[in-house]
């Protein structure tokens, strides 16, 4: 059974076969594991004898240095055992696909054998035809590089969307992309941006025969746009669950974030275009979109230059209070080995209607109750993770939900590590979905808003890198303009220190060009652009913190770069002064 070297992926696949009278399954990777139960395969002779085997032949093609593949072993050697039929199931297909499984997923294996042999038995006897399967293709997902696999890619075609700056004014971003989301789709990257007059050319190159061109690409250079990067949905099943369905649970929120309601989600038709399903619903005037796949690549480089090379995610993961009291520092160590980021992190004792939804999938066991009270007892941790595929490879490290499946099945994963006594649950959480993960963060680090002001002094260059450290820093580019500050603008951000003696040299410093004023957006904004800033004195910052802003950029302490609120109350009046469209007239 030759088999050409290739990158060795963590997921496993599997993968269920038949030949006439056999069945099979597959585990896709490299050939490397023997077993007393096991007869191995390494040469076209013996893979020949042993497609000729009676009843069901598993097959195990794994690596070595993978433990959720090792984790099979005593599931193989348990079901040999427990299932006793040395003639109809053997362990070591070649033919045709009959079901797939994706993921290194031991009590959905485990099923899987078992309701075949069962199947098997009942053919033996005469009490069933065997089934008529329909051809499921096998792609090697491990090819080697500039080898083209023979099937189509399944990766989801991209869109772009561009909203335009009046709906990012009055405030409808987060409404249309709560519509996206709804749709089905996914949001793989987004940005707020003012675009540039080529991008708006190029962008926009199919009507820019209009008479009225140049006065839209007046409007879109102006102002704020905002910018997605849209998928259709990835319809696969997380890796721990059983296929069997369960109703989606969204927490809908209260405007004062307190209270939720755990309702089922209601599957949505499923749209291919994310064009039509806008315009469908009434909003594609306020949201332009680019589905010519040559277009749109152009467009992802542009805009999105690492995009292809990364697919960065953002979930939200907790630590239950028992293995915070006693293991945090090693959960966080690994957390950081593995390559994740810790954006932002807070301490919160959950309320018992919050414990009851982030502890919904037990509510039918007899220790219920006994998690909802250790959940509220005392402090959990919650952090919102980025790194490269975070979805999917947090949901691997921390394994299943439950100790027993963890212990017996993936024994290296972060749930049999750090089991709790007494707990028989996974002592770490993470989101079930990108969308999930979205309404979980925005709830338990609810969004503030602060006022910024990059300076005149600043250079185009050096703007484009304080921009760089805003965006890396986690933060949202809600609103933002270019503007002379006079006198008079000047003082709907100053207005504190108005009446000290040094205010006419600071207008003086306005004067001197345009500056970038921005509103921001994070949990915890408004001391964490202070803390991102740094020092007021240039020189001071060097020292104090070497790595803000004011530290790399700052000239003097009238001319350091960047400038921002200092508390709540003057974040929302410099907001609302300064961007006074934004303000409902009666709010």
């Amino acid at each position: 059974m030759a088999s050409k070297k290739r990158e060795v992926q963590l997921q496993v696949s599997m993968t269920l076969y038949q030949r006439s009278l056999l069945g099979a399954l597959a585990l896709e990777d490299l050939f490397t594991a023997p077993s007393f139960l096991q007869a191995v395969v390494n040469s076209q002779s013996l893979w020949d004898e042993m497609l000729q085997n009676r009843g069901l032949t598993v097959i195990d093609v794994y690596q070595a240095w993978c433990g959720p593949c090792k984790a099979m072993q005593p599931l193989f050697r348990k079901l040999r055992n427990e299932l006793n039929e040395d003639e109809l199931l053997h362990f070591v297909v070649n033919g045709k696909i009959i079901a797939k499984v994706n993921g290194a997923n031991a009590p959905l294996v485990n099923q899987k054998i078992i309701n075949l042999i069962d199947e098997e038995r009942k053919i033996e006897a005469g009490e069933m035809v065997r089934p008529q399967y329909h051809e499921i293709m096998f792609v090697d997902s491990g090819a080697e590089d500039g080898e083209e696999s023979p099937y189509k890619n399944t990766e989801p075609p991209y869109s772009i969307a561009i909203i335009k700056p009046d709906a990012v004014i009055a405030g409808k971003s987060l409404e249309i992309k709560e519509k996206i989301l709804e749709a089905g789709f996914v949001i793989q990257a987004e940005d707020n941006r003012v675009l540039s007059e080529q991008q708006v050319r190029d962008f926009y190159h199919q009507i820019a025969d209009q008479p009225d061109f140049e006065d839209f690409v007046l409007f879109m250079t102006n102002e704020l746009s905002h910018i997605l990067v849209v998928s259709q949905g990835n319809e696969e099943q997380p890796a721990w669950e059983e296929t069997k369905p369960n109703p989606e649970i969204e927490i809908k929120f209260s405007e004062d974030n307190h209270n939720q309601v755990a309702t089922p989600t209601m599957m949505n038709k499923k749209w291919d275009s994310l064009q039509g399903y806008l315009e469908t619903h009434h909003m594609s005037q306020l949201c332009d979109v680019e589905e010519n796949m040559e277009n749109v690549n152009k467009f992802i480089d542009m805009f999105f230059p690492d995009l292809k090379n990364m697919k960065l995610e953002k979930i939200l993961a907790l630590l239950r209070p028992g293995l915070l009291q006693e293991k945090k520092e090693d959960v966080l160590n690994i957390i950081n080995d593995e390559g994740f980021k810790i954006l932002m992190q807070r301490s919160i004792i959950l309320s018992e209607e919050e414990a009851q939804t982030l502890c919904k999938e037990y509510e039918n066991e007899d220790y219920f109750e006994n998690l909802i009270e250790k959940m509220t007892s005392g402090p959990s941790l919650a952090l919102v993770l980025s790194r490269n595929n975070c979805l999917q490879y947090w949901k691997e490290l921390i394994g299943p939900s439950t100790v027993e499946n963890a212990k017996e099945y993936f024994p290296e994963s972060l749930c049999a590590q750090f089991a709790v006594e007494g707990l028989p649950i996974n002592q770490l959480y993470g989101s079930d979905s990108l969308e999930t993960a979205e309404k979980e963060i925005q709830y338990f680090f609810p969004p503030q808003q602060t006022l910024a002001l990059i300076k005149p002094h600043v250079t185009q260059e050096q703007r484009e890198e304080i921009l760089k450290y805003i965006k890396e820093a986690g933060f949202e580019i809600t609103q933002m303009k270019e503007i002379l500050l006079n006198e008079e603008e000047a003082e709907k951000i100053y207005s504190k220190i108005k009446n000290k003696d040094f205010y006419k040299d600071v207008l003086e410093m306005l004067s001197e060009g345009l500056s970038l004023v921005m509103i921001l957006t994070k949990w915890n904004a408004i001391s964490d652009w202070r803390r991102l800033m740094g020092p007021i004195d240039p020189d001071e910052a060097k020292l104090l913190s070497p790595d803000s802003i004011r530290a790399h950029f700052g000239r003097s302490i009238l001319k350091n770069a960047v400038h921002g609120s200092s508390n709540i109350y003057e974040a929302k009046e410099s907001i609302n002064r300064m961007f006074e469209e934004l303000v409902p007239e009666k709010p």
